[in-house]
């Protein structure tokens, strides 16, 4: 359209005071409307409505996510990330998911970034963590749960609310595992019941079809609750004294009882090495009276007259004074004075 911009020029100029001014907006207004174009608005709103259409059909998935399409509310496809086409005028919906990104809930605690985001119920932050333990000790247990989604369509669809779903398992699986262990367990074994708390929290999110998959869970520390605390350190404290003296008993047992095992053993070696020369030498002896049984049995005068003179051999250098006195002898006079030569001599 060519506007007539020498006529208004002139008009400008030829008004009072209009002299280079430029065209007011009523007069730009007055030129557009004397401007006809056959279907002039139809044109136009088919325009917009094809300007409409490729804005509401063209959308783009970021890196990490993916788009959960639905087709007058139906889902029909999943739409990967980059440049995507749906169908415009609102046919299609685009809901976008996040599956790289880890989310967190917290049990028990609210860490210093916390968004403010209501976590819990009215009373569910203080009493979430207090749990009953297998030998029916009363504990503190905080704990966080991070998870990413790992399937959209569940995510969205199976689920009515998922996050408080996730709560409600993540704290059942917790205290079913909890239940099962005393207090020193849940104290010292963190690492070993947050694993069997995360896989069976797992198993129940997969059954309930969540689209969740679990990263971690992590257990704080855990304590007892803080009025029964002073009790429970004297009952840790007598526990160590006790396993103090049990390891002290045990220490001298150790040292006791080996010992006297050796002696023992050393007591029944000398008994047995006893017995055995006992028997050795009894049996040598026999032997050795047989045998000479038998060769007294072939020259029994030969035999008893060497058997005499060895026997005298033996016992004569063990006597004192030997005195050699006749047979025949009848007389006791010169027996008187035996023993006795001598005695004179001395004085």
């Amino acid at each position: 359209m060519a506007w007539d911009w020498e006529k208004l020029n002139q008009q400008h100029q030829q008004s009072p005071g209009g002299g280079g001014v430029p065209p007011q907006m009523d007069e730009i207004v007055k030129q557009i409307k004397r401007f006809k174009i056959p279907g002039g608005p139809i044109i136009a709103v088919i325009v917009v409505a094809l300007l409409f259409a490729a804005y509401s059909s063209v959308f783009t998935i970021e890196s990490g996510s993916v788009g959960v399409i639905q087709q007058f509310g139906k889902f029909v496809r999943i739409a990967q990330p980059g440049l995507n086409f749906k169908m415009p005028f609102g046919i299609e919906k685009v809901t976008k998911v996040r599956i790289d990104r880890v989310y967190k809930e917290e049990f028990g605690f609210r860490s210093q970034e916390d968004t403010g985001i209501k976590r819990f119920r009215s009373g569910d932050a203080a009493t979430a963590s207090l749990m009953l333990t297998g030998d029916l000790n009363v504990a503190v247990v905080p704990w966080i749960v991070q998870y990413r989604i790992k399937d959209p369509f569940n995510f969205l669809f199976k689920v009515k609310d998922v996050q408080g779903l996730l709560r409600d398992l993540s704290e059942a699986s917790m205290r079913l595992v909890v239940g099962d262990r005393s207090i020193n367990e849940v104290i010292s074994k963190r690492s070993e019941i947050a694993n069997s708390a995360q896989q069976v929290l797992q198993e129940e999110l997969d059954k309930a079809e969540a689209g969740i998959k679990i990263v971690n869970v992590e257990m704080k520390r855990t304590n007892v609750p803080g009025p029964v605390q002073p009790s429970f350190n004297e009952v840790n404290q007598a526990i160590q004294e006790k396993e103090k003296m049990i390891y002290q008993a045990k220490e001298d047992y150790n040292k006791a009882i080996p010992a006297a095992r050796g002696d023992a053993e050393r007591m029944i070696k000398g008994a047995e090495g006893y017995a055995l020369d006992r028997i050795n030498r009894a049996k040598g002896d026999a032997s050795r009276f047989v045998s000479m049984y038998n060769a007294y049995a072939k020259a029994k005068d030969v035999t008893r007259r060497r058997l005499y003179l060895e026997t005298m051999r033996d016992l004569l250098p063990q006597m004192g004074k030997k005195f050699i006195i006749d047979e025949n002898q009848k007389n006791l006079l010169p027996l008187l004075r035996l023993g006795q030569e001598n005695i004179g001599n001395v004085k």
